[in-house]
């Protein structure tokens, strides 16, 4: 008997969706809840999986677009299981986060392959995608084939070759744009249209935080297990700031102005699939190893493809990094409905005068991108001095001030 295997319901109001990847091929043998394909809406991008076991037969090409219940493919349940086939074995989930040190070259193939089998690890899916490499052209030395880091490093560097000239080229490429990338856009416009958007800008010096980092990393990772970044301080010093000014982290709705009384921190993380914005909920109570754990899970899964609507949704603040990249300035555009964003620059040594003597000094531009519908001068310049004074004196973000001040009754 054969089932039609439908396009699930994924999310409020998507009605459609693209067959953005088959993950098997047409009269492949699939198993019960085995994924089949990839299916990208204009929110996220999801899976969808076999409901029986049988031969896959593919009904709709991959890159189409489809309506929500229509029937994408049929699985015919009374084929039997090729021999030898059993389940295949999960050895190496796409979320797992693992050190990746250069694997010694392999010179011929592992006899047995599995899952992890040509898949790129998600430091490598990474470095992949955003050099345009096909991970089928990469040969994996990690564990069962996998595609390491450092593959995909090796990769990247052979993929031009400037040791010769080559013939020129006046060719031309279209791609259809997906529905994640359509969105994007417009809401990126519509924010630039509709809001009366003006960028502060300051300097931190990064000094203290880099002691703070070189004195504690170690220890912090041992005891939480995750590293001691840069995003966990701006993320505290947000949600503090965003406390003393709470237009900040407010929004216009229609001529009504929305306070919230909690911090909800969007992080613009980039993936292969364009910009996602996952969410940290109530920031304000978190810890420093809080922060920086959910942000490597929410980071994790946006490179992964994995978010869920739910984690993209909301969002009173933005933080976006775009310092990883190398840019020194930026004016970040609004995430609409929201009414602010911080932009991360770069951190570079700089000549900086301290009692009257130069000296070198790690800093770092920040840019605060605001609506100046709900939020006026005073207020956007006040949060950014204050997120700066919190980062050069990281012990103020304990209980909001200087302990000597509170210690002083001042």
């Amino acid at each position: 008997m054969a089932i039609e295997l439908k396009i699930p319901s994924v999310g409020e109001s998507v009605t459609q969706v693209t067959i953005a990847a088959w993950l098997k091929e047409d009269g492949d043998y699939v198993e019960m809840d085995e994924a089949v394909a990839e299916l990208e809406s204009d929110k996220a991008t999801v899976e969808l999986n076999a409901e029986k076991s049988g031969i896959l037969k593919i009904l709709i090409a991959e890159g189409e677009d489809v309506e929500i219940g229509i029937a994408v493919a049929t699985i015919d349940t009374d084929a039997p299981a090729p021999e030898g086939t059993d389940k295949p074995a999960i050895t190496a989930p796409k979320t797992e986060v693992r050190s990746e040190a250069p694997a010694p070259i392999i010179t011929s193939p592992a006899p047995n392959t599995n899952y992890a089998t040509g898949t790129p690890s998600p430091a490598a899916n990474k470095i992949l995608a955003e050099k345009g490499i096909t991970a089928n052209t990469v040969h994996g030395t990690g564990k069962d084939g996998r595609i390491t880091k450092y593959d995909a490093m090796l990769a990247e560097s052979g993929a031009m070759d400037y040791s010769s000239p080559t013939e020129p080229s006046r060719e031309q490429e279209r791609k259809k744009m997906s529905n994640l990338r359509k969105t994007i856009a417009r809401r990126l416009v519509s924010a630039k249209n509709e809001t009366a958007m003006l960028t502060t800008f300051n300097e931190v010096n990064m000094q203290s935080i880099f002691d703070i980092r070189t004195k504690y990393k170690e220890q912090f990772k041992e005891t939480h297990g995750v590293g001691l970044g840069f995003m966990s301080f701006f993320t505290r010093a947000c949600a503090l700031a965003l406390q003393k000014y709470p237009k900040v982290n407010a929004f216009l709705d229609g001529e009504e102005m929305v306070m919230n009384d909690f911090v909800d921190v969007s992080i613009a993380v980039s993936s292969p699939k364009g910009l996602m914005v996952p969410v940290m909920r109530n920031v304000e109570s978190m810890t420093l190893w809080q922060i920086e754990s959910e942000v490597k899970r929410l980071a994790i899964k946006a490179r992964d493809g994995k978010l869920t609507i739910p984690e993209m949704t909301g969002g009173t603040f933005t933080i976006t990094n775009g310092g990883v990249f190398g840019s020194m300035l930026s004016t970040p555009i609004i995430n609409p409905p929201q009414s602010a964003i911080l932009g991360m620059h770069n951190i570079l040594q700089r000549a900086m005068v301290e009692d009257g003597e130069i000296v070198a000094r790690p800093m770092m531009y920040l840019a605060l991108s605001y609506d100046h519908r709900i939020i006026d001068g005073k207020e956007s310049v006040g949060f950014l001095v204050t997120v700066k004074n919190y980062l050069e004196n990281p012990m103020t973000m304990l209980m909001g001030k200087d302990p000597m001040d509170i210690l002083m009754g001042l």
